[in-house]
């Protein structure tokens, strides 16, 4: 809620798909909109045998954390880029100046490319501006291609540009303090999404997931992938736990096929948080599922109360079967739902679910 535009429907039900995640010693904050859902998805995760926190605190204020000094804080996103926000900078510097520093470094698409370039990072044609002011000539640059605020989440902002007169009119829907980036349009729909967690200081790799998206937004991840291109990302990843990022974060990386058929991979930009695909992932983790796919339905359905997923539930001895991850959503008509199995298999499920959704 501190970060995320608010043209995302339902944003402040968001919270409830972490609950997979979270172990039985955790405190977990939830919206108090989502109560009315609890003993349905806590049945749900007990008969898949998802062990998960009953810890409640049914408010989502982050001043609720300084009554609980004693715990590690696992945020979505460790600051804040709104003006909504209960808790101002100085309170994050005070928790952890090293950590909110990357993080609010790395939010910015803009410093994120210059620190590309300056390790050696494989990135798209991009070029950065402290304003749209700053745009001079629109001849120079590649078309199609993407005009982006260096704060974005979810694509909310992103524009694509087929022209020059296109990216004129697009310019003047932007405030002039904003600072701004354009870079070309990758020839490929085919998009990863690598994921690390700093513990105890020590980097980790989590998970490479494909990434499904409609539009510029994402709605989905599958796993596992057939592209693990670790090294193209791993220095900035390196250079964030060097200097104090803690938790999940998340580069976008684009695969490239070129004309030999070679495969080059283009860092797009870090996600310096939990992101969309960290949720299936934590899930999978827990119930040892070696393959899935987790979208984001919409439903005509406004309660889990309506939906009877009983016979295909995830089983434990076949590995296959449906976990709902994001599930307050429902009370605005979308669902997270991940897919357990093998292609054919979640295929088939996939065609269950859309005829109960």
């Amino acid at each position: 809620m501190v970060c995320t535009h608010e043209s995302v429907i339902g944003n402040h039900l968001y919270s409830g798909r972490v609950l997979g995640s979270t172990e039985p010693e955790d405190i977990i904050q939830l919206h108090p909109d989502l109560k009315s859902q609890w003993n349905i998805i806590t049945e749900h995760y007990r008969r898949i045998g998802l062990s998960h926190s009953k810890n409640v605190i049914w408010d989502v204020s982050l001043r609720v954390l300084e009554d609980h000094p004693n715990h590690n804080i696992s945020l979505f996103f460790f600051g804040n880029t709104t003006s909504k926000v209960d808790c101002d900078e100085d309170w994050f510097l005070q928790l952890d100046s090293d950590w909110w520093n990357v993080v609010k470094f790395m939010n910015c698409k803009n410093n994120f490319i210059q620190l590309a370039q300056e390790l050696g990072v494989s990135i798209p044609l991009t070029f950065c501006f402290k304003n749209k002011a700053a745009i001079k000539d629109l001849s120079e640059f590649p078309y199609p291609c993407y005009f982006k605020p260096t704060i974005s989440v979810d694509g909310a902002g992103i524009c694509r540009c087929e022209n020059q007169q296109q990216l004129s009119e697009i310019q003047k829907t932007f405030s002039d303090e904003i600072p701004v980036q354009i870079q070309e349009e990758v020839a490929t729909s085919s998009f990863l999404n690598l994921q690390y967690c700093v513990e105890a200081s020590k980097l980790q790799r989590l998970a490479i997931t494909s990434q499904i998206l409609d539009g510029y937004a994402h709605i989905g991840n599958c796993y596992p992938s057939t592209h693990q291109p670790w090294e193209t990302v791993e220095p900035i990843a390196e250079w964030m736990a060097q200097r104090g990022m803690k938790e999940v974060f998340a580069f976008d990386v684009a695969v490239v096929e070129d004309a030999t058929h070679e495969t080059r991979y283009l860092a797009i930009e870090c996600n310096p948080r939990f992101n969309g695909a960290s949720y299936p992932t934590g899930i999978a983790k827990k119930l040892n599922i070696p393959s899935w796919y987790c979208e984001t339905f919409k439903t005509q359905y406004d309660s889990l109360e309506n939906l009877d997923f009983s016979d295909i539930e995830f089983n434990s001895q076949s590995k296959t079967g449906v976990v709902i991850v994001n599930w307050g959503t429902i009370l605005v008509g979308k669902i997270g739902i991940l897919i357990a199995g093998g292609v054919q298999k979640q295929n088939e499920l996939r065609a269950l679910l859309k005829q109960r959704l």
